[in-house]
Formats: structure tokens, sequence, C-alpha cells
């Protein structure tokens, strides 16, 4: 009989461990926050579950140079009212719908900053239209049956990551609609 050295069982045993013990921090956290992703004109990588499990979350695709792009002032001011209530914004420039989006990251941030005042969290470029390889999207999709058609189009999850609705571009987050909805989950 193959006896195995000490050293080599309690490496084994901590390896089994750390993967149970990684496999059980992802299972509970939401297919829709389960990313990590670059903060816009930042490497710093957010892990979106650690950091907004437990929110209420409204997911966007912005693009600077669009005729929704005022909607960044409405996307600010209910992250404003909401935020210390447990909401969030998560911004996601996108270049997919009309180049209106063709600027490098810190020209976007700066834009989002200086012009609307921009507070919430902003992140790195995406694609998000049909046929994107952005998991995040992609999950998102899955859930509403549908990829975004437009710039500035919304996703809006509750406190446990289920997909509540999906927000068309055309629909200002600021209406009473939407909020009544928000205030809801909260």
């Amino acid at each position: 009989m193959k006896t195995i050295s000490p050293n080599l069982l309690l490496l084994s045993l901590i390896l089994a461990f750390s993967q149970a013990t990684f496999s059980a921090e992802n299972s509970h956290c939401p297919e829709a926050l389960n990313f990590k992703k670059e903060q816009l004109a930042n490497e710093e990588v957010v892990d979106l579950c650690k950091e907004y499990k437990g929110k209420v979350v409204m997911v966007v695709n912005t693009a600077s140079f669009c005729g929704f792009t005022p909607q960044y002032k409405s996307l600010e001011k209910i992250y404003q009212k909401y935020r210390n209530d447990g909401f969030v914004v998560l911004g996601f420039p996108s270049n997919d719908f009309g180049e209106q989006e063709p600027g490098h990251e810190g020209e976007i941030k700066e834009f989002c900053e200086r012009t609307y005042k921009v507070r919430f969290p902003m992140f790195e470029k995406t694609i998000v239209k049909r046929g994107t390889d952005d998991a995040l999207y992609q999950t998102l999709a899955k859930m509403a049956g549908e990829y975004p058609s437009w710039n500035f189009h919304k996703y809006l999850l509750d406190r446990n990551g289920k997909l509540v609705a999906s927000i068309s571009s055309r629909t200002d987050p600021a209406t009473t609609k939407v909020t009544t909805q928000i205030e809801s989950l909260l």
C-alpha cells in the first residue's frame, strides 16, 4: 500500500476546502451580478457581486452623442435620490448604435463628469448589442428576452438580482412609472 506524505495530504485538504469555499461563495451570487468589470478609464476591477449584491440595480448602456444622452441627468438624479436606500445605477458606455460613443474611456469619463456631473459607477466601454461576447449583456438579454436596441436601454434588478424590468431607451428613468418601480423594490 502506498502512503501519502502528511504534507501532500494537508495540501490536498487545503485545496479541496478552498475550491468548496470558492464555489459556495459564487453559488450565492445572483447570475446577473456574477461578473468582474473594469471601472471607466481605470484599470481597477470591480466584483459586481461583492459590491452590489443586495441592492436594487439599474444597468444602462450609455452614449455621449445620442438624442437620449440627457438621460444622464435623470440617471444621476435617481441615483442620488435612492442610493442611501440601496439603489445603484451601473453605466456601460457603448459605441454599438449610430457610433455615438466613439471616444476613448478618458474622454467619456470627462464628458460624463463635466457635462452631467455623473457620480454613479461607470464601467469599461462595452459591446451590448445582439451577438456580443460580453457575458453580462448576454445574461441580461437572456433574462429579459431582449438585447438593447439603442443607447440608454435599462435593465432593473431587484435586491436578489432578479430581473424586474427591461426599460426602453425612450423611457426616461426619472418618470413616475420607473421611480415607482424602484421605490417598490427598496
